[in-house]
């Protein structure tokens, strides 16, 4: 599965940001220049590159669209989804009986497979306006195809779908997975991935980081040498919030998380699921 959080919703005050995330007011808006906003900012909807035939997924489908459905179900239920699918009649027939259709749009796109998450744009705020960053999503280190899915955020924005200054960073392989942020200047990234030669093999990891630094607006960057791999998808890349309580200067992570009513079996798949590792 893979999903893109997409551009944040600026409309909240900065006394919703304490009410809801529990920070002072001045760490939460300290950043008024260009800056990658925290995992937990206010967003405005979810993209979900939808699974078929011609994906990964393709020996258990079935079972893995129905797990698409129920996801669809609660994202939908509250706040905006974009699906983007080769197949937007065929995915309309999976859904419309059980998700909410007033807040479902539809991008129709080639699309390799499923990880929104890794191909999608990365969104950077500059006061009240959004920037799409489209960088280049190269299947993990060349492991797998993603010359369709490289195409679908400028397609995104041509469309209206996706609204914010476009920014071609195609140049640059870097998944969304591989980052997190805490809002305040604050990039952690891991090793493995971001330094990996089969990625961006002709620069350096100074090079590498100072790139970082100039795109994202960055103070510092935090590298982790050992990443946590999950089970069946070995990528090296930040698939947790990372809790920044011990780092100086840095607020804990403190968002509440909703709960998702989501079946047993739909959970299950990910660690029972043949899939190659990535």
């Amino acid at each position: 599965m893979g999903i893109l959080v997409g551009y944040p919703n600026i409309g909240g005050t900065e006394k919703d940001l304490q009410l809801n995330f529990g920070l002072p007011i001045s760490e939460q808006v300290e950043m008024r220049t260009p800056h990658l906003p925290a995992e937990w900012f206010p967003q405005s909807g979810v993209q979900l590159t939808w699974p078929h035939a011609g994906t990964d997924w393709a020996y258990m489908l079935e079972e893995v669209q129905q797990c698409f459905v129920q996801i669809a179900r609660e994202i939908a239920s509250r706040e905006k989804l974009l699906i983007v699918t080769p197949e937007p009649d065929e995915v309309l027939k999976q859904i419309e009986n059980q998700v909410n259709m007033d807040h479902v749009v539809f991008l129709q796109a080639e699309t390799n497979d499923t990880w929104a998450r890794d191909h999608g744009a990365i969104t950077m705020l500059d006061g009240s306006a959004a920037t799409l960053l489209d960088f280049k999503f190269n299947g993990w280190g060349l492991k797998f195809a993603s010359d369709k899915d490289n195409l679908i955020t400028l397609k995104a924005v041509e469309k209206g779908v996706l609204k914010g200054q476009y920014q071609n960073r195609l140049g640059f392989v870097l998944e969304g997975g591989s980052l997190e942020s805490d809002g305040m200047g604050t990039l952690l990234t891991t090793s493995e991935c971001l330094l990996s030669p089969n990625r961006n093999g002709q620069m350096n990891n100074v090079e590498i980081e100072e790139y970082l630094r100039s795109v994202f607006h960055l103070q510092q960057v935090l590298w982790l040498d050992h990443a946590i791999w999950q089970v069946m998808i070995p990528t090296a890349t930040l698939t947790r919030w990372p809790v920044y309580a011990h780092l100086p200067q840095l607020p804990m992570l403190n968002a509440p998380i909703p709960k998702m009513n989501i079946s047993k079996r739909c959970k299950k798949w990910k660690i029972s699921s043949k899939r190659s590792a990535h």
